[in-house]
């Protein structure tokens, strides 16, 4: 239904403005993954608005019609340009909202949110108005039931954005009149209904006098019959819109996210052993034995040590550098981001490992920073990037690796993003925990669990090396030797004692 006769207390004026509130709840910002510094709203037409006891219709071929339990403010008296302190004077009253959105349109309105939360009866409100006088707008309660079950309980003395600070920034460009309902959010617990579901949402001020309560708002949602047509953009969903509208990809049916990886959880120091293994053998015999098991793309390309004969192994840890923005730069690039924040938590064993997109145009990494690397026990720097203070920088005992100098500093390119997460160095993935060894060939990333087997396949191989290359020496032909043929291995593991 879209008449709202029978909403007491709301006034009949055939008309008016709905503004509704994006996100508002600390709740709901938690769970979309995104707080914003300030309120943003969208319009539902008033031939939405719909009263207890209706019905909502899910339309024929459509999947993700959600429920959003909320606050409805009316205000009472026109409010223009009103200050922060008097903008409650303006509200008559506040009533129970469901916020109905059909997430399948989402992709049609580009935002407007006028399909998606727009048709018939995706409004329902009431069923009564509680008095402003009579309540403190922070002392307010929402909640939501579906099929009788509590999905949603939340209080308005958590908004990010108070309702009064609603009132005020909406009215500086726009008359608010009498009639008009603000939708102030959310909290979590927001989710798809269909055919056959009963909702329910209240209000309540239970702490004032009297507990005055806006009554259960219900509405039944119905299954559509009229296909949609051809002349307009019909319902589209993936995964993504599924996991917006049933709030994650569990309740959506869908596999779980991985947890993300960190170095806290992987990291764990290396084996000693293992860890003397893999300071013993080359990277080339590594990349030998991860390219049979069908591990091609390991070797961090283009990167040079800072000196000749320099070994490195340890555990990584994981810097990601994005394109240079000048707004981006303003709000990550400085004080202490997440360059510094690596350099100041590297660990003992661990190697920094830096994405800085293979840009060798700016210095990633300097003086200062390699020194407190160093200092902290870390046991390397990796960065396709360029490198700052490269001469001081040579001089430390710590291992780095570099696409080689450059004066300039981060700013020029880069922004300091994230840390511990999956990147990829010098087209080379590398997870936070993943093993990192490097020589005078360059460095190579080997997957944490594969690392104590190839290591000590390395170490195998490597000493048959070693033994071909004195046959070698000897004056012996390359031809069945290397690789060994049935004849000089018998041979090979006869010396051996085998």
């Amino acid at each position: 239904m879209s008449s709202h006769q029978g909403i007491e207390g709301l006034p009949n004026s055939g008309g008016g403005k709905i503004i509704a509130v994006h996100l508002n709840y600390p709740s709901r910002a938690a769970q979309r993954g995104r707080t914003p510094e300030h309120p943003s709203y969208f319009l539902k037409p008033w031939s939405s608005v719909s009263s207890t006891g209706g019905t909502i219709e899910r339309p024929a071929g459509a999947e993700l019609l959600a429920f959003e339990g909320e606050i409805a403010i009316i205000i009472g008296t026109a409010a223009r340009r009103v200050r922060v302190e008097d903008a409650w004077q303006h509200v008559s009253g506040v009533t129970a909202a469901n916020d109905f959105g059909l997430y399948d349109l989402r992709s049609a309105d580009k935002g407007s949110n006028l399909r998606s939360k727009g048709g018939d009866g995706y409004t329902p409100l009431g069923p009564s108005v509680i008095p402003a006088e009579q309540i403190d707008p922070a002392a307010l309660r929402v909640r939501t039931w579906v099929n009788g079950v509590v999905v949603q309980d939340d209080t308005s003395d958590t908004l990010l954005f108070p309702f009064a600070q609603l009132i005020a920034d909406l009215s500086q460009l726009s008359t608010l009149e009498p009639g008009d309902v603000i939708l102030t959010g959310t909290p979590a617990g927001s989710s798809v209904v269909v055919p056959g579901d009963v909702v329910e949402v209240e209000v309540d001020a239970p702490t004032a006098p009297g507990t005055p309560t806006s009554g259960r708002l219900v509405t039944t949602v119905v299954e559509g019959t009229e296909p949609f047509g051809g002349f307009g953009a019909k319902p589209v969903v993936d995964d993504h819109q599924r996991i917006e509208a049933w709030g994650d990809a569990v309740a959506a049916g869908l596999p779980a996210p991985a947890e993300p990886l960190t170095a806290a959880s992987p990291a764990e120091p290396l084996d000693p052993a293992v860890t003397v293994q893999l300071a013993s053998v080359s990277t080339a015999t590594l990349s030998a034995k991860l390219r049979a098991r069908g591990y091609t793309e390991v070797f961090v390309e283009g990167v040079h040590a800072s000196r000749p004969g320099t070994r490195m192994v340890g555990v990584a840890r994981t810097l990601r550098f994005v394109a240079y923005r000048p707004d981006l730069f303003a709000e990550r690039g400085n004080r202490f981001n997440a360059q510094k924040r690596i350099f100041d938590t590297v660990e003992a064993g661990e190697v920094i490992v830096i994405e800085a997109r293979g840009e060798r145009g700016t210095g990633t990494v300097g003086d200062v920073l390699a020194l407190r690397a160093q200092q902290r026990g870390a046991a390397g720097v990796v960065t396709d990037g360029g490198m700052r203070d490269a001469e001081q920088v040579a001089a430390f005992d710590l291992p780095t690796f570099s696409q080689g100098p450059h004066p300039s500093v981060l700013g020029r390119r880069h922004v300091p993003w994230e840390t511990d997460v999956a990147i990829t160095c010098g087209g080379a993935t590398v997870l936070p925990g993943d093993v990192i060894v490097g020589d005078g060939d360059g460095v190579i990333a080997i997957p944490r669990a594969l690392a104590a087997e190839v290591a000590a396949e390395a170490v195998v191989q490597e000493a048959e090396d070693a033994w071909i290359a004195e046959q070698v020496r000897g004056g012996a032909a390359v031809d069945g030797l290397f690789p060994l043929n049935a004849e000089w291995r018998a041979r090979y593991e006869s010396e051996q004692g085998r």
